[in-house]
């Protein structure tokens, strides 16, 4: 896929909506979507997942606009403006999904945000889909990743329902001392500099990393593995509201 869809400005309109019930969400790296064939393919796990709300890393899409396909998706993505190829996030949402939605902001190629209808009339839910920086990338990049995720968050009524998900390339680990509000101790391994700056951003924020959380067995901790299956990392987060009392289940 080359550019399409609307600009970047057209793109923050908001889009009729009506509450839904229930959602299924999930969160990929899909290491790319500029290639044939890869857009049906997502989709059709998507399907199989049965998923509603789908956040994609890496599509390495250009631009931002708004996609639907002729399965009924629709594509909401957010790239680099000129024509590299690399990055770049996006939010796929089902049919059942696109009645809520109230709008959505692109942010560069490594945050997109939207908004959803809840059933309750004062509470919206917010979705944040981020692609951070890897852990060997200069502190000057981290820096402004998180600079510009912080403006984005800080746009959030704290009274909404706010996630924030995605490829963070931050390992946070086992050890939750200092940070038991907000991180679990089922983390996998250790934690790195990138996963210190997430868990200090989720702290300050009040997001609980959901998937350090409950216990899960070694191989469905592991959001990434090396071609040589023999290293194991979990950079990928879904993160929430402390609003919701998630801490109760720490």
């Amino acid at each position: 896929m080359k550019e399409c869809g609307q600009s970047r400005k057209a793109s923050t309109h908001p889009i009729a909506s009506s509450s839904i019930k229930s959602l299924r969400i999930a969160s990929w790296n899909v290491r790319t979507l500029y290639q044939a064939g890869k857009t049906a393919q997502l989709t059709t796990e998507m399907k199989r997942y049965r998923l509603h709300i789908l956040g994609v890393s890496e599509t390495h899409w250009i631009q931002s606009g708004q996609k639907t396909l002729g399965s009924g998706e629709l594509i909401l993505f957010s790239g680099r403006e000129h024509n590299q190829h690399s990055e770049g996030v996006a939010l796929v949402l089902a049919k059942y999904a696109q009645k809520s939605l109230r709008g959505w902001e692109p942010h560069g190629e490594r945050i997109i945000m939207t908004s959803f209808q809840t059933r309750s009339k004062n509470i919206n839910m917010n979705i944040v889909q981020i692609y951070a920086p890897t852990d060997e990338a200069q502190d000057e990049e981290k820096d402004a990743f998180y600079d510009l995720l912080q403006e984005v968050m800080d746009k959030l009524p704290k009274k909404d329902i706010n996630i924030l998900m995605g490829d963070a390339n931050a390992k946070i680990g086992r050890e939750n001392t200092g940070y038991n509000r907000i991180l679990g101790s089922h983390g996998l391994g250790e934690m790195n500099d990138n996963g210190e700056r997430f868990a200090n951003f989720c702290l300050f924020n009040k997001m609980v990393i959901g998937g350090s959380i409950f216990p899960h067995k070694r191989v469905h901790k592991a959001t990434w593995v090396s071609p040589d299956n023999v290293t194991e990392n979990q950079i990928d987060n879904f993160c929430v509201s402390q609003n919701l009392d998630y801490h109760s289940m720490m």
